[in-house]
């Protein structure tokens, strides 16, 4: 920071919105809810959201998290993971004899339905993702026959399918928003009659947060996304600030993974986190960078959120069976 001089005004842009999305604030209570409900341990399949801290977090209050269903004990309760799971996950647990909570983001529940519309109907389904996502593997799982993964513009080239004029495409809900409608347009070219799903497929929280990282690198010299390493929204945040023209972008799981060299010369530091990511790991890197002048923070606002998801079934089902109980209804 020597290259600074003293009279430099150092400030940070806060992007609005950031953070936690309503299928992340769900499937985080859910667990919440089910360790109060039922007592610990509560198994999970998967990391329930992907931030290191919040699964840190519900370990020390008693979560168990699996990478396979084989894992949860029989007769115990097990809790899907925000990102889905294919319909054979489901079979698995039935034949352990698993209580099961279902916390898949309703927006991915929606990709899961139009999956399974399309293949009924017989179509193509060109699914744009990342290979080995966990929302990808849930979303394929539901009409493995039909579906054709295509992981970014460069790999339609190797795209076949049975019939040109029966094709749909579909996409993981965190994708960067840019780079699936290159896909899409790339897609489009080959098959000219591709068809869309009903409405885009990106989820919302996904566009928001990206539109506001575009905001932020029009003004800041250096960007610092919130996130963790398997976060694919925050990466793409990463990747959305640099390409529209900041001149760095970091990702970091907290405060403390801030490599002070990056603050050479800069006086505007955009910040922003994941759809994953708790308000207090911003809070975290706002007291880093006041402790190093950047004391001065303005809040740039791009769009108003205010959708909120109901809990799962399951929880409510048994909440409002507990309320009844307690009322002595």
């Amino acid at each position: 920071m020597d290259g600074m001089t003293a009279t430099a005004s150092r400030r940070v842009l806060l992007a609005a919105p950031r953070g936690y999305c309503a299928g992340v604030d769900r499937a985080v209570i859910a667990v919440e809810k089910a360790l109060e409900q039922y007592g610990a341990p509560i198994y999970v399949r998967h990391e329930i959201v992907h931030n290191k801290y919040v699964v840190q977090t519900l370990e020390k209050k008693g979560a168990i998290f699996v990478e396979q269903t084989a894992e949860v004990p029989e007769g115990s309760i097990v809790m899907f993971s925000a990102h889905g799971v294919a319909p054979t996950v489901h079979a698995e647990a039935a034949e352990r004899k698993l209580a099961t909570i279902d916390a898949t983001c309703p927006l991915v529940t929606k990709v899961h339905k139009e999956a399974v519309r399309y293949a009924k109907e017989d179509y193509d389904i060109l699914l744009i993702g990342h290979e080995g996502h966990e929302e990808v593997i849930g979303t394929s799982g539901e009409a493995p026959d039909h579906i054709t993964l295509v992981d970014g513009p460069d790999d339609v080239a190797n795209v076949e399918v049975r019939d040109e004029s029966k094709v749909v495409w579909l996409s993981q809900t965190t994708l960067s928003v840019d780079e699936t409608m290159e896909t899409v347009g790339a897609l489009k070219n080959k098959f000219p009659n591709l068809l869309s799903p009903p409405s885009d497929d990106i989820c919302y929280a996904t566009q928001n947060r990206q539109v506001a990282v575009k905001k932020l690198a029009e003004d800041a010299e250096l960007v610092i996304v919130v996130g963790s390493k398997n976060s694919s929204n925050s990466i793409r945040m990463v990747e959305v600030a640099l390409d529209a023209g900041a001149p760095a972008a970091h990702l970091v799981d907290f405060a403390d993974e801030i490599d002070e060299a990056w603050l050479e010369g800069v006086t505007t530091v955009g910040l922003t986190s994941g759809a994953s990511v708790p308000d207090v790991l911003v809070d975290g890197v706002l007291e880093w960078l006041a402790e190093r002048g950047y004391g001065d923070v303005e809040t740039v606002k791009t769009a108003d959120e205010s959708i909120t998801f109901s809990l799962p079934k399951e929880l409510r089902r048994d909440l409002r069976a507990e309320a009844a109980e307690l009322s002595g209804e």
